[in-house]
Order: structure tokens, then C-alpha cells, then sequence
């Protein structure tokens, strides 16, 4: 639905998405209802319609609201970095601590992934993303900051990180630390191995 909103009307378009975003992270898409939406809100079901077509559009919405903060949160980070390799691991850092810090909008992601009407969406997404962080990973081969490989499986990889720790700190079976970004960092940049030694000038 496009419709034209007054500032009033955007703060009310605001105030569905907010609340039902929080609903459909605590109990679950399926089980929200939009009576349980527009009740929680001390709103007439109407006023729901005239923002949204449906539950699914909305869900679309906040979706597309959270990709869109994401992506404004890593074009930021990035742009304060001087070398490929900085602007890596500035988007890592970025890219974590938001997902960290917006638990509702991570599980309706993951949510989303796994069902048919919004997974292609999210493929959409992905592929943006896992683009984006391709040309800085050839950009700094091409710098010879990191070794070459196929940059397209590495971002996967940066990805799948990313994501497995974020998921582990929503279970609580990490803490919410400055260490669980810097070790993504790290393992991220370095390895397993740890940062190569500087050969010493000759």
C-alpha cells in the first residue's frame, strides 16, 4: 500500500510496526493477530487497514525498516575507514553490534528466512549484502591485505560468523560483550592462526 502520510499519520504508521514487531519476536508471527496488534495500541482495526493491506505486508515493512537501518548503520562505520581491510572489519564491528543491540528485528529475520512468503525477500537481501561485502574483500586482495580466494564464499563465511554468534547472544549463551565482536573480528581477519608476524626490514 503507498499512500500519502501527514507527519501524524507516519508517527501512527510508526507505532504499528514498533508494536508488532515486538509481538511477533515474543509470541510468534503466526499466533499475533492484528486484533492483538490494534487492541495493544487502543486502535479500531480500520485504522490498521489504512496502513496496511495485511499482517504479511506489514511484516514486509518491518522488515525492509530493519534492512534499511542496517544498512545505514554499515555505510556509516564503513566511511570512516581508510584502508579495505579497516572497512572489513568496521563493517563487521557494525554489523554486529546492531544486531546485537536489536534482538526483535534479528529473530523476525531468522523467521523470515525460513518461510515461503517473505524467505524470497530475504535471499534479496542476502545477495545485497553478501555483494557488497565481495567488492571490499577484492579490493583488499587487490591491496594485499588478505590472500586471495573467491570472494562471493568468503563473504558467506563472514555472513555465517556473524550470524552464529549474534544467535548465541540472543539464547544467552554469550554475554552481550565488546569480546564477542572482537573475536568475530579477529577470527574474521586472522584466523585460527592469528595475526601473521611483519617480516623485519632487511
Amino acid at each position: 500500500m503507498d499512500r500519502r502520510l501527514t507527519q501524524r499519520g507516519e508517527e501512527r504508521r510508526r507505532q504499528l510496526m514498533e508494536y508488532a514487531t515486538a509481538r511477533f519476536a515474543e509470541n510468534g508471527f503466526h499466533p499475533t493477530s492484528v486484533a492483538e496488534i490494534t487492541e495493544g495500541l487502543g486502535v479500531g482495526k480500520g485504522v490498521f487497514y489504512w496502513y496496511f493491506d495485511s499482517k504479511e505486508e506489514l511484516l514486509r515493512a518491518i522488515l525492509a525498516d530493519a534492512q534499511h537501518d542496517l544498512r545505514r548503520r554499515q555505510r556509516a562505520a564503513v566511511s570512516k575507514a581508510d584502508s579495505p581491510s579497516d572497512r572489513i572489519e568496521n563493517g563487521i564491528r557494525a554489523s554486529m553490534a546492531w544486531s546485537i543491540q536489536h534482538p526483535d528485528y534479528f529473530r523476525l529475520v531468522q523467521f523470515a528466512a525460513t518461510d515461503d512468503r517473505f524467505s524470497a525477500g530475504m535471499r534479496k537481501g542476502e545477495q545485497v549484502a553478501v555483494k557488497d561485502a565481495a567488492k571490499v574483500l577484492s579490493e583488499a586482495m587487490d591491496a594485499g591485505e588478505i590472500a586471495r580466494g573467491d570472494a562471493a564464499l568468503l563473504s558467506h563465511a563472514l555472513l555465517g560468523v556473524h550470524t552464529h554468534l549474534v544467535h548465541l547472544v540472543h539464547r544467552g549463551v554469550l554475554e552481550p560483550t565488546d569480546e564477542v565482536i572482537d573475536t568475530a573480528v579477529n577470527f574474521c581477519l586472522h584466523g585460527l592462526l592469528g595475526r601473521p608476524e611483519v617480516a623485519a626490514d632487511a
